[in-house]
């Protein structure tokens, strides 16, 4: 692609300034985009397929639906959707600042370093390298590297705010500050880790409080990188493409303010009935409500910004486009607050229900807007027609109706699974105690879900094929629009705030009167438009204040984590075992945590306590069950059990559609780096003792224990070095802790006043 030449600012006489926009960058972004997110739809396409015919890995470990979920999510959220924000905000900032980016050096940085942090993705992921904690999978040194080019974004984005010539902040750049602060503190506190190695790390906090970090980063993930960016895309263009002013400058106003603080309170909710004390998920769940009010101020305001152009959504597929991914915000923010409440997460937690609610909002609010500002943006940044405006439109109806097959058979399947798993029989009963049962159930649902993912993927490469036909049009070489404006008068005060119109019809009202009409009219807030460095004070405070509220009190106050005397740390052998199970990604498909329902007790067993999870960093309670609960399965079954499980699953359950995992039967354990890993938790706090010495020497000894055993009940000789024993004296331990001894809990009484 031809290079654009590149125009700097010139004084020119009086207070005019020349000055051309970096359309280059947009142009590097946009290819991304679309190369990213026909990558992470076929990847998800291969997995739904596994769920199915999980021979589909051909024995390979680095293809497998546990190892390609992660890269999957992290395609779509971090790749297409992060590069199609960047493509319309490097696009619209610049016109909204009246200014060329702030450094050109520093757009590239930012597009380089963000492309290379996505393939580290696609090589580590697969290899197993993972931190297990979800949309944060990323181990530590690509964690700095992302914290780096967020820094050369901001940097970037904040010179050119205050070099700009237009005074006050458009709506669209109050919602760009939000995503790049915010943003910035969930990804430092959430990635805070001890290094074990040059690519394997343990988060600093355990249990209970990794849960809290967990879901404070991963709800909040959503908020400020899949929401509030792309509301700021919305305002600007949405209306852009419709030719119409945005509804009502107040509601944006009110909409903004009322996320930034709202948002940040609600990420326990997705932690009901777990190990979370109660009180705190019961905070989430009351500002997860409340944010249903905000949300749909912004959908409001983004639909009525139509009226009067009704009739251009019948003809310009890119309206289609914009108006669809609107409403399926609208949906999604309607939804998720309902999902918060707790009888309905009862039902919905673990389940498909809440696949089909993410991707409702990362594929159809995301996606869609991603998909009309590519084609808003195509025939602009490369100065032609768009090349065909009918496979446009055929684009729209295959994803419409991709998305909609997606995400109906995934709420079939969700709310399926949950009555199942709750379902009793006349006697009293599980009605299915065999997981599988559910399972099977959803076969036909997941068929359904793979069509809808090809017809999406299949819009996909249409519009990418699309507009590498509209490049193919574009002129030799690109003109290098020139624009003026005045610079900014650097030592500005501004107009003396206008009376009120209460004041100004002379209202015979008190004083405070006349400041609440102040308020309403919202004059404070122009002062604020002009003020970027207050401006984002706000906002970082805004989000650091809810934030604390709810962090301090879950670290501090002892209660909410009560001590259980007989849960001892994991041995280097288990330690190691953990490693394999997470490197796996068998978090994907199972929980590690029993909630205190009846149906739960009877198929798992004893409900999970906040103590037993005191030495887990990071935690393991997972988000869904394709698999069944494992936080009870440590001496269910004998140790040859478990060999032929991983060996071939449907060896053990016919029905089963776990992949097999012949390697770890195969695989070498590397004993020689289990001590680096005992004494980097030993670092966390975590009472070692002797291990700390002699880790590599005890984790011998337990192995050599292990694989007599298996001999003995009839299995291969010769395991106790390889990684399938490591694994199996992990599973064994689970949940067994608090058979050992009564559990003794401090302070007395906590524990169910907790759950």
């Amino acid at each position: 692609m031809e290079k654009e030449s590149v125009a700097r600012d010139v004084q020119v006489a009086g207070n005019l300034q020349t000055f051309s926009y970096d359309n280059n960058i947009v142009r590097l972004f946009t290819i991304a985009t679309i190369v990213w997110g026909a990558v992470g739809m076929l990847v998800g396409l291969i997995i739904a397929v596994q769920l199915y015919l999980p021979e589909l890995n051909f024995g390979i470990p680095y293809i497998t639906f546990s190892r390609l979920r992660p890269l999957h999510t992290n395609a779509v959220i971090f790749a297409f959707v992060g590069n199609g924000i960047f493509m319309g905000l490097y696009y619209s900032l610049q016109r909204l600042c009246k200014a060329r980016m702030f450094n050109d050096t520093l757009s590239h940085i930012h597009f380089w370093g963000w492309q290379l942090i996505i393939v580290a993705a696609a090589v580590t992921l697969p290899l197993g390298i993972t931190t297990s904690k979800e949309y944060a999978e990323l181990e530590w040194p690509i964690d700095v590297a992302i914290a780096l080019v967020w820094i050369v974004f901001g940097i970037n984005m904040f010179g050119t705010i205050i070099k700009r010539r237009e005074r006050h902040m458009y709506v669209a750049i109050w919602f760009y500050i939000a995503s790049i602060v915010a943003v910035a503190i969930l990804h430092i506190f959430n990635s805070l880790a001890i290094p074990a190695g040059p690519l394997k790390s343990y988060s600093v906090y355990a249990g209970v409080q990794d849960a809290f970090m967990q879901w404070w980063y991963g709800h909040n993930a959503v908020a400020f990188f899949l929401t509030t960016p792309f509301l700021g895309l919305m305002y600007y263009f949405l209306p852009k493409a419709a030719n119409r002013p945005v509804f009502s400058y107040r509601l944006s106003i009110l909409h903004f303010w009322s996320l930034v603080f709202v948002y940040i309170w609600a990420g326990p909710h997705h932690l009901h009935y777990t190990s979370l004390p109660e009180w705190a998920s019961t905070l989430g769940m009351l500002f997860s409500v409340m944010l249903w009010m905000p949300s749909w101020g912004g959908m409001i305001n983004g639909l009525f910004t139509l009226r009067g152009a009704w009739n251009k959504v019948a003809e310009d597929p890119v309206l289609k486009f914009f108006v669809v991914g609107v409403t399926f915000y609208g949906m999604s923010t309607f939804e998720g607050p309902m999902l918060s409440i707790k009888s309905i997460n009862a039902l919905s937690h673990y389940t498909d229900w809440t696949i089909a609610h993410v991707h409702s909002g990362a594929l159809g609010w995301n996606g869609f807007m991603t998909f009309g500002m590519l084609y808003w943006l195509a025939p602009r940044l490369f100065q032609t027609q768009l090349w065909s405006k009918k496979l446009c439109e055929i684009h729209f109806w295959i994803g419409t109706i991709g998305i909609l097959a997606y995400i109906v058979s995934m709420y079939t399947a969700g709310v399926t699974q949950g009555l199942m798993w709750r379902a009793f029989d006349e006697t009293g009963r599980l009605a299915y105690p065999d997981f599988v049962e559910t399972v099977m159930q959803l076969m036909p649902m997941y068929w359904v879900r793979v069509v809808g993912g090809t017809l999406f993927l299949t819009g996909i490469i249409l519009g990418g094929f699309n507009i590498l036909m509209t490049w193919t049009t574009r002129p030799k070489t690109y003109e290098d629009e020139v624009h003026q404006a005045a610079a900014l008068e650097p030592n500005y005060v501004g107009p003396v705030p206008p009376k009120s119109r209460l004041e100004e019809e002379g209202a015979p009202v008190a004083h405070i009167a006349y400041k609440i009409g102040y308020f309403v009219e919202a004059n404070w807030h122009r002062v604020w438009e002009r003020r970027p460095f207050k401006f984002t004070v706000w906002v970082a405070i805004s989000v650091a204040v809810a934030s604390l509220f709810e962090i301090i009190p879950t670290f501090l106050i002892r209660s909410n984590v009560p001590t259980i005397t007989s849960v001892q740390p994991y041995t280097p052998l288990e330690l190691a075992g953990r490693d394999i199970y997470i490197a796996e990604g068998c978090y994907n498909c199972h929980s590690q945590m029993v909630r205190p329902f009846r149906a739960e007790t009877e198929r798992y067993g004893e409900y999970s306590k906040p103590g037993e999870f005191v030495y887990d960093h990071p935690f393991q309670w997972g988000s869904r069950r394709i698999g069944p609960d494992l936080h009870r399965v440590g001496g269910k079954y004998p140790h040859l059990w478990h060999v032929d499980h991983m060996k071939d699953p449907r060896q053990v359950v016919e029905q089963s559609i776990m992949p097999p995992y012949p390697w770890l039967l195969e695989d070498d354990l590397d004993f020689g780096s289990i001590q680096a890993r005992v004494d980097a938790m030993v670092m966390l706090g975590v009472p070692y003792g002797d291990a700390v010495n002699q880790a590599e020497q005890l984790a011998h000894e337990q192995a050599q224990t292990i694989g007599k055993e298996i001999a003995a009940q009839g299995g291969p000789a010769g395991l106790e070095t390889k990684k399938i024993v490591a694994l199996i004296a992990y599973l064994q331990r689970l949940g067994t802790d608090i058979k050992n001894a009564p559990p003794e809990v401090v302070p007395a009484g906590t524990v169910a006043q907790s759950l």
